[in-house]
């Protein structure tokens, strides 16, 4: 399974932003559960938000819920991360992960990962 994400740009506070993840690769089934994540320098990677592919439903870190959306496209085989109201504190690279069959809050399941976008909120 090949990861590859994009659309992370530099954005004022309050804009918003919609990141992508291509999925390729035969043994990518609708099992697999995806994640993004993000990680800024000198601090540990966070969970943002996750969704299963399968039935489509997602789950998010208290601070991005009511503003990122996480949805997935199964004849694009993209997922997305709808970003609004952005804020200098989302200001980090997002990674693009895939699990199979686990369901985890917890970066350490995910099997897969793309090479990560930048996003950077300025105030």
């Amino acid at each position: 399974v090949q990861l590859q994400a994009s659309g992370g740009g530099l954005v004022r506070a309050g804009d918003s932003l919609r990141l992508s993840c291509a999925v390729s690769g035969r043994t990518f089934f609708s099992n697999y559960n995806m994640g993004w994540f993000r990680q800024t320098p000198g601090k540990e990677r966070e969970f943002v938000a996750r969704i299963k592919w399968a039935s489509g439903f997602s789950d998010y870190t208290d601070s991005v819920r009511g503003r990122f959306t996480i949805s997935r496209d199964n004849a694009e085989k993209k997922v997305y991360l709808v970003m609004n109201n952005l804020k200098p504190d989302d200001t980090a690279v997002y990674y693009c992960t895939a699990a199979r069959a686990m369901w985890s809050r917890n970066g350490g399941v995910y099997e897969h990962w793309g090479q990560g976008t930048q996003v950077t909120v300025s105030s």
